[in-house]
């Protein structure tokens, strides 16, 4: 995790060079809602690409330097795939299988907007993909899945999810993505607030909104992978198209800003004690826990990381009033300590440095 922390800063800060002076001014020193909407009117008002124009876009958006698509459905980062694209040559048309032609994949499904003009060619949440597989994915939300029902030549699943608060189909790309995707969505929540009044509900979004357990899943995913080379460029070259940027790219940081508390709110299904404290020791390898009444009827403390794996579970047997955990085994990186009782639980982030 700490690797991935320290990329994030990295990558963050090559990205910084190609900001406008004074860009994000506006929204410095903001946090919430009032980030969020700071960033919505800066953002705002873009250069909008025509549908058809999205095709030649994706020359200087979506094409690596050896002249084949960038698809992130395809893509295998540490090996070679199953196939690849080569740009305009390979465009779609029609498809009856993986590796047929790539066409203009909506991150966020035009169904979910109704194709209303300006989302429906907006660049920061399409990519050229192939087009069964985008056929494959076609409106079910993003999540990480248990049952899978087909698997594409690079991994992406189409499946069942496991995610708290959702259990329906889902598409789950691989790991190398997901952050991309996860910032493609804070982009497009941030980008046409107050612009939905024509969107429409889905299983995990309301107009503009994000919902709960879908923004649980994509902070996850943003933690996980962090912003990369190729989003930092194609950031850029966005721009020069568009004139506007993504600032969760730019920004990492905001992300947490704007929704880590929804978040938070959401895995605390019912507040359990004003009083309940957790809290590290100066050195946070040990974990302090106050004030666990019986009352509360604990069943046991878990500790996941910002995927929801369970890293630790500690049994009501081995809990005291004051209980203490030792996690100075744990590698760098953000927890969420669950404490769980009959009648629910609470939850606290933890950061490890």
């Amino acid at each position: 995790m700490f690797r991935f922390l320290f990329s994030l800063l990295l990558l963050s800060s090559i990205g910084i060079a190609q900001i406008p002076a004074g860009y994000y001014n506006s929204a410095q020193g903001l946090t919430g809602q009032p980030l969020k909407t700071a960033l919505h009117n800066i953002i705002k008002n873009h250069t909008v690409v025509s549908y058809n124009g999205l095709w030649s876009a994706f020359n200087t958006t979506d094409k690596k330097s050896n002249g084949k698509i960038w698809d992130i459905y395809s893509d295998i980062p540490s090996g070679t795939p199953a196939y690849q694209f080569t740009y305009s040559s390979d465009q779609c048309g029609n498809y009856t299988a993986e590796g047929d032609c790539y066409n203009r994949e909506h991150s966020w499904p035009q169904s979910w907007f109704n194709s209303v003009s300006g989302p429906q060619s907006d660049l920061f949440h399409i990519y050229a993909t192939d087009g069964y597989v985008n056929g494959q994915r076609s409106s079910w939300p993003f999540a990480n899945n248990g049952t899978i029902f087909w698997t594409s030549t690079n991994g992406s699943t189409l499946g069942i999810a496991t995610d708290l608060g959702y259990n329906g189909s889902a598409f789950e790309p691989i790991d190398e993505y997901k952050g991309d995707l996860a910032r493609s969505y804070f982009y497009m929540s941030t980008r046409y607030e107050s612009e939905d009044a024509g969107w429409t509900t889905s299983a995990a979004t309301n107009l503009s909104t994000i919902l709960p357990w879908q923004l649980n899943v994509l902070i996850g995913w943003h933690h996980f992978d962090p912003v990369s080379t190729k989003e930092i460029n194609r950031n850029n070259a966005i721009y020069n198209l568009q004139d506007n940027r993504n600032p969760y790219i730019d920004n990492p940081q905001w992300a947490d800003s704007v929704w880590l508390a929804q978040v938070l709110a959401f895995k605390n299904n019912l507040e359990l004690d004003a009083n309940l404290l957790v809290y590290p020791n100066p050195c946070e390898d040990i974990l302090r826990i106050d004030n666990l009444s019986t009352t509360l009827e604990i069943e046991n403390i878990e500790i996941n990381d910002v995927l929801g794996k369970s890293i630790l579970l500690v049994s009501k047997d081995e809990l005291t009033n004051a209980t203490t955990i030792d996690i100075s085994e744990f590698t760098a990186g953000i927890y969420f300590i669950e404490v769980n009782a009959v009648q629910g639980k609470k939850t606290f982030k933890v950061v490890k440095k």
